[in-house]
């Protein structure tokens, strides 16, 4: 037997309940995973609240991330045997493939062999975050060496890893939080500056920090009317990218208050992990920056076994941690 998170109805941490559920076996093009770890991210939150890019279908069961090992292999499958380290990488739909699960199917064009020198844990705190900073801020080559970008809410685990990819790009980032709780973690990930909203004036902290001259991107997952001050602290011809949606109001036109010339778009990871070329130009650039020590899985605490899966959503909705949340599974 094997266990499952399932939520039979929308709403927050406490839908979220533990059955028994017979072991699946994989069909074709799949792999089944006996897990060890799951990453949590905020969009699985979001799954479960219904208010996701997908809707839910219910009974479901959430999770992108997960660490383990390959147990079984579904007709077509090569490139993995039976007993390998494997992480997944957000590249299905959670109505089809939810990992959180002491048995997960997967499918096999959604797993990477698990990069050496991390424990399970670690691999969970990578592909999502890595995956998505990759996909925004190097894979069109936008962002160029010497150039400022401006990392909003980034004690995340995605905005840690968007610290360390655009220094590995060359670029200066500029962090931001609302309080000074964060401020050395982020300067310790590799911020040049961390700009404190709750105290200080973004646009003229930033307008010093560069000496007047603006930055060339921002990431943010934020969105919201807020938009409109952060395309004031954006060069002519920069960009605002924008990859979540904290702030649930609507999201205005960025610069249609001073008609400044700077692009914005919305962006999503999946972009990068349902292309095979460019999850594949991802997942080189991801190993080698972890080969090199370049990048770093951050990891902001771990919750032991399944039963725990309620509890540690709360922790991710209270937005206090600095890198990734992780949950150990007990088979």
């Amino acid at each position: 037997m094997s266990r499952t998170v399932v939520f039979d109805r929308t709403g927050g941490p406490e839908v979220l309940t533990v059955r028994a559920a017979a072991v699946p076996v994989p069909g074709p093009g799949e792999l089944l995973i006996r897990v060890t770890a799951i990453g949590l991210n905020r969009a699985e939150a979001l799954f479960r609240a219904g208010a996701y890019l997908d809707e839910p279908r219910l009974p479901a069961t959430p999770g992108y991330e997960a660490a383990g090992t390959v147990e079984a292999l579904g007709e077509g499958v090569t490139g993995f045997a039976a007993g390998d380290r494997v992480d997944t990488v957000p590249a299905f739909s959670q109505n089809d493939y939810g990992v959180y699960r002491t048995h997960a199917l997967v499918p096999a064009r959604a797993v990477v062999h698990h990069p050496a020198g991390l424990t399970d844990v670690q691999g969970t705190a990578v592909w999502m975050p890595y995956l998505t900073a990759y996909g925004a801020l190097a894979e069109d080559g936008h962002l160029r060496p010497g150039d400022h970008v401006l990392l909003t809410a980034a004690a995340s685990g995605t905005g840690l890893a968007a610290i360390r990819t655009a220094r590995r790009l060359g670029a200066v980032p500029i962090a931001t939080t609302r309080t000074r709780a964060k401020k050395q973690q982020l300067l310790d990930a590799g911020a040049a500056d961390v700009v404190i909203t709750g105290e200080e004036d973004l646009v003229a902290r930033v307008d010093a920090i560069t000496a007047g001259t603006g930055v060339r991107t921002v990431f943010d997952p934020v969105a919201g009317p807020g938009v409109l001050t952060l395309a004031r602290t954006i060069a002519p011809g920069g960009r605002l990218i924008v990859y979540g949606r904290l702030d649930p109001r609507d999201t205005p036109l960025p610069g249609q208050d001073t008609f400044a010339p700077v692009t914005s778009r919305f962006y999503s990871m999946h972009e990068v992990t349902r292309d095979d070329e460019r999850l594949r130009r991802a997942q080189a650039f991801v190993t080698a920056g972890l080969a090199d020590g370049s990048f770093t899985p951050a990891v902001d605490r771990v919750f032991e076994g399944l039963d725990r899966i309620a509890e540690a959503h709360r922790y991710l909705e209270a937005g206090t941690q600095v890198g990734k949340i992780v949950l150990t599974v007990q088979n």
